[in-house]
């Protein structure tokens, strides 16, 4: 009777073990981290297909990476370490005219960049241009079609104007990071952006 008891006891025990076992959540395996320590950029060259003038060969060429809190603003409250869409980097790009056959070149260097996804926003000052004003900064988006439909915009490229006290239009002043949307389709090259989340310290 004792031995029958104790087969019977040890049963109930195996069995709600393996009840017990069955039942427990798989251990949840754990996500891969994130590559929190690689900057946002974006690289590539490409032509775009600009519709105000579609026989004219525009190309730009964008090396840009984020580099958080570099360009200080000593004296400025919260500003004296600078902003986390500081970004470092060179934007060149030409035109050329199809009608006279003339080539246009400009180069510029990067201080803002923020993606989100598969878009990019930057803005650099131009530092040597054939018809450009030296000093001016200007805007460009990316859009990373991965391999296909990428597309670019930027900021004299279509309306970016301000209106006076009189109510005149004039040339806008365009601020860190402000760009179009990628109006223009890439047809020819292309562009990769990776992102990263902004940085809060």
């Amino acid at each position: 009777m004792f031995r029958t008891r104790t087969a019977i006891a040890a049963a109930v025990a195996a069995l709600a073990l393996a009840t017990l076992t069955a039942a427990a959540p798989a251990p949840t395996p754990t996500p891969a981290r994130a590559d929190n320590h690689r900057p946002a950029s974006v690289h590539g060259t490409g032509r775009i297909s600009y519709a105000f003038a579609p026989d004219d060969e525009i190309r730009f060429t964008v090396d840009a990476q984020a580099a958080p809190f570099t360009h200080p603003f000593p004296g400025v409250p919260k500003l004296e370490h600078g902003l986390p869409t500081d970004a470092r980097g060179t934007v060149s790009w030409s035109h050329r005219d199809a009608a006279t056959g003339k080539v246009y070149r400009a180069e510029a260097a990067v201080d803002c960049l923020v993606t989100g996804g598969p878009v990019a926003t930057l803005t650099a000052v131009v530092t040597s241009s054939d018809v450009g004003t030296v000093g001016e900064r200007i805007g460009l988006s990316i859009y990373d079609g991965h391999g296909k439909g990428s597309r670019l915009g930027f900021s004299w490229g279509i309306g970016n104007l301000d209106v006076d006290a009189t109510g005149q239009p004039r040339q806008a002043v365009t601020g860190t990071c402000m760009a179009p949307a990628p109006f223009a389709p890439v047809v020819d090259g292309g562009y990769t952006v990776h992102h990263t989340e902004l940085p809060t310290h």
